[in-house]
């Protein structure tokens, strides 16, 4: 039986060759092919294991190849490979496991780390593994009872989960104890579906405590500015004074985002397995990510790095949110590095001469004062900030990070008396906003497979189409506010997910009079703001 492991680093990561070797001398240990500390320690657990699950260590010298050798093996995952690795090589040695070998020759994915009593730890990266491992022809794991069922989410794969070093030797002969991936597939779906309810044949997650938007009093011209951001995927910023509603509003924001679809959650699970985000009781990420970094961010942490290239907070945000509070807090660099990603929906990471590419297609949402003290623009409080201190308040947002947002809300504070209409109306429930939210969902799924947000041009210039009277309104604007190609075509994309939430099959021209609403450039906005 050929034994196989993985190395993560970045998305991709590598399988890895475990090849053991008994031959004459003093008894000793040795293994070669650039191991890390933590796979030369694996040395001591491994023995120590065997020893303490009653099982037989060779007496004779152990050699331990890892390849490819150029490549280099860090992690405790590689314990359980190993220790198997060597039980395999004693038994044939012994002359115990060559019917056995002859009888079950096919290559097998192997992970887990080992205690010293023979238990057998969870590790990061299983289902990153089992997915390798699959497009390289591995169709068969054993890997540690608490990730199982994160490998069963790959189609095709067949899994055994142990609990104990000696259950997973015993399984290496037993075909049979290998379950198939597909009949768990379908029995996860049952049981999540139950956590999910539908609208308009769209599911999405329960309403919980927290996330119902008719708790809201007012605001609501940022909540239907969040509706529209996610029906349709799109970038939104809201300005306001300290407590008026835009962060609680943002926070409920997932309550309104269907579930992802299989396609989707794919990589997203991917990258919560390498991050060792993945909780055992949902296997298949389902529920889009939700990221809310804090203010104190540093690159590394928001675009990822480290020893193995792990995923940052927008990679980990993919399929999903990234909310940044009080986002004029965050450090320039950060915020700048932003822009990129929301452009090409990826990240290329680099070190030591490797390099990883994370998927990174993340719908952003910020919120912030419109100054430092926060009172700028309000009808009721006295704004303390210099017109120089506001100028560099603005300056963290570049004009490209901001030209990639396509939804700008300005918020006003209940007291100021603005809302004071809106709140008597009828409250916007998260069940309500569904309902547009799902039409749109479902419209985009049918005609083009992405959000419209994610648009290419051509598709846009496909999708888009708006007749010459609409047309009209749109140049007339573009030449009020000073609108970029970009602004002009999310317009036109915003326009296109209005249409879809009252199930239009044309853009009107008041979809195209509400984008606009929504898209006016930052100098125009703020000057409404006073």
């Amino acid at each position: 039986m050929q034994i196989y492991s993985f190395s993560p680093f970045g998305y991709e990561g590598a399988l890895v060759t475990v090849e053991v070797d008994l031959r004459r001398g003093i008894p000793a240990i040795d293994i070669v092919g650039l191991a890390d500390n933590a796979v030369k320690e694996s040395r001591e657990r491994m023995q120590a294991a065997i020893r303490n699950s009653g099982l037989d260590f060779p007496i004779e010298r152990v050699l331990i190849s890892l390849s490819p050798a150029d490549l280099k093996k860090e992690g405790a995952g590689f314990d359980l490979p190993i220790a198997l690795g060597v039980l395999a090589a004693n038994e044939a040695n012994k002359g115990n496991g060559a019917d056995a070998g002859e009888r079950d020759s096919a290559p097998v994915l192997i992970m887990g780390e080992l205690e010293l009593s023979g238990k057998i730890r969870a590790v990061r990266g299983v289902h990153a593994a089992a997915a390798t491992a699959a497009a390289g022809g591995i169709f068969r794991c054993i890997v540690p009872a608490a990730n199982a069922e994160e490998a069963r989410e790959v189609n095709g794969m067949k899994v055994f989960g142990a609990d104990t070093l000696e259950e997973a030797f015993a399984a290496m002969s037993s075909p049979e104890n290998f379950t198939e991936a597909a009949a768990h597939f379908s029995g996860t779906k049952q049981i999540f579906d139950k956590n999910a309810v539908e609208t308009n044949g769209i599911l999405f997650p329960r309403i919980t405590d927290g996330y119902e938007f008719g708790d809201i009093r007012g605001q609501r011209q940022l909540i239907r500015g969040l509706q529209i951001a996610a029906a349709g995927g799109h970038n939104v910023v809201a300005i306001g004074s300290p407590g008026c509603g835009k962060t609680m509003a943002m926070q409920k924001f997932p309550a309104l985002l269907p579930l992802l679809t299989p396609e989707e959650a794919q990589p997203v699970t991917r990258i919560m397995s390498l991050a060792g985000l993945l909780h055992p009781a949902q296997p298949l990420v389902r529920t889009p990510p939700f990221r809310m970094p804090h203010q104190t961010a540093s690159i590394e942490g928001m675009c990822g790095g480290g020893i193995n290239c792990r995923p940052g907070e927008i990679s980990l945000a993919h399929n999903g949110v990234l909310f940044l509070d009080e986002a004029a807090e965050f450090k320039t660099s950060v915020l700048q590095m932003l822009r990129v990603p929301l452009e090409t929906g990826r990240i290329t990471l680099a070190r030591a001469g490797r390099s990883t590419q994370f998927p990174a297609r993340f719908q952003l949402l910020m919120a912030a004062n419109p100054c430092p003290c926060g009172n700028f623009g309000s009808d009721t409080k006295m704004c303390l900030c210099s017109s120089r201190a506001i100028e560099m308040y603005w300056k963290k947002f570049s004009a490209p990070l901001l030209d990639r947002i396509d939804i700008r809300v300005s918020v006003k504070n209940e007291s100021d008396g603005t809302e004071a209409s809106s709140a008597q109306e009828p409250p916007l429930t998260t069940e309500l906003l569904r309902i547009g939210i799902a039409n749109a969902v479902k419209t985009q799924r049918h005609r083009q497979a992405k959000k419209n947000a994610c648009l290419t041009p051509a598709e846009t210039a496909s999708f888009c189409k708006i007749d010459e009277a609409t047309r009209m309104l749109l140049t007339k604007a573009q030449n009020r506010y000073g609108f970029s190609p970009r602004a002009t075509a999310s317009i036109l994309k915003i326009g296109r997910t209005i249409a879809d939430m009252e199930l239009s099959a044309e853009i009107k021209q008041q979809h195209i009079a509400e984008a606009i609403q929504y898209r006016k450039t930052f100098s125009n906005f703020m000057q409404s703001e006073t």
